[in-house]
């Protein structure tokens, strides 16, 4: 099994990438937060045999060509080991914060993925740049701004996706599926497996042509408190009440949502009983962790990310790496 976690940030990215690939991590990833989500990924490239990945680079703000050339650098950099994922994020960040447009958001992000293989194409087998689509129109490419043929072949296009639609989509236009962290076993197997078989069938393509990676918070110790305000924070956004609501929890989604336009992000963290903070994250021991993980993924990945709250000790985090790399989960 290939076990990819977080960087956080530019300043110690190349530090953090040594560590982890020390303590025995596949690769790291990187989340549009509160850095940019590329940059870390270029200095950590300098550390020898990691994947690496955007998991995931808002797409609906930004411009194909620019995705591509950003992509197909890190494809150089990291010798073929750059997975790019992208992400929708939801209405109010995309209109309020990035002053982007997010109407028809899986008819976007399909076509998206259609214009970077149009442009990967154009550059790696000199086919003409002409893709005309409803959102993007790339008719011009002229030899000044070809990279030319990419060594290592154009990197994968994988999408984050939650709702059935987004996800049935991704399947069949995407190398691979990122499942998003607020996630349960029951909401994996009887709703995202589902929408990706879905998919797959309307693009006639087979399992094996396609990745699924769960992605799954990871709690070490007995002290989940910052666990449970990032549950409670996801847990108010209107997009993840599906996972609350296949577990009979959906009514906690309106009161958290109304609390965090209040302010008050403390007291909704205590709205996240035990029951929700042991069925969403993996908490608990190293051991522990392990197998929680490997309850929820068994059979359908053999690549998964850990989303960590706050790094982690490495000898911990070794020890989940170590469990969970002698797993079969596929």
């Amino acid at each position: 099994m290939k076990i990819m976690t977080a960087l956080y940030g530019p300043t110690d990215a190349v530090e953090r990438a040594t560590v982890l690939r020390e303590a025995g991590a596949s690769g790291v990833f990187t989340f549009e937060g509160p850095f940019d989500v590329f940059t870390p990924l270029v200095l950590a490239s300098a550390v020898k045999g990691l994947d690496v990945m955007s998991n995931v680079a808002i797409a609906l703000p930004r411009n194909p060509i620019q995705l591509a050339h950003q992509a197909n650098d890190l494809q150089l950099l990291t010798e073929g080991r750059f997975i790019l994922g992208l992400g929708t994020q939801v209405r109010a960040q995309i209109e309020k914060r990035y002053g982007a447009e997010f109407d028809r958001p899986v008819a976007r992000m399909k076509e998206m993925v259609g214009a970077l293989r149009a442009i990967f194409a154009t550059w790696n087998d000199g086919a003409p740049l002409d893709f005309r689509g409803e959102y993007y129109r790339h008719t011009l490419m002229t030899p000044t701004f070809v990279p030319g043929p990419n060594p290592y072949g154009p990197p994968p296009i994988y999408l984050g996706a939650l709702g059935p639609r987004l996800t049935a989509a991704t399947a069949e236009v995407a190398d691979g599926l990122l499942v998003m962290p607020f996630g349960t076993k029951r909401f994996l197997h009887e709703t995202t497996l589902p929408a990706v078989r879905a998919g797959l069938a309307a693009a006639g393509r087979r399992e094996d042509d396609f990745e699924i990676v769960p992605e799954i918070i990871v709690s070490v110790g007995e002290d989940h408190a910052s666990t449970r305000m990032l549950l409670a924070f996801y847990g108010s956004t209107p997009a993840y009440r599906p996972v609350l609501d296949a577990h009979g929890w959906g009514d906690l989604q309106p009161e958290l949502n109304a609390m965090s336009k209040q302010g008050r992000w403390r007291e909704m963290a205590a709205l996240i009983d035990d029951d929700i903070l042991h069925t969403i994250a993996a908490c608990g021991t190293p051991a522990e962790v392990a197998a929680h993980i490997r309850d929820r993924v068994d059979g359908v990945s053999d690549r998964l990310c850990l989303y960590q709250p706050g790094p982690i000790a490495v000898d911990a985090l070794a020890e989940i790496v170590d469990a969970l790399k002698g797993s079969t989960c596929r």
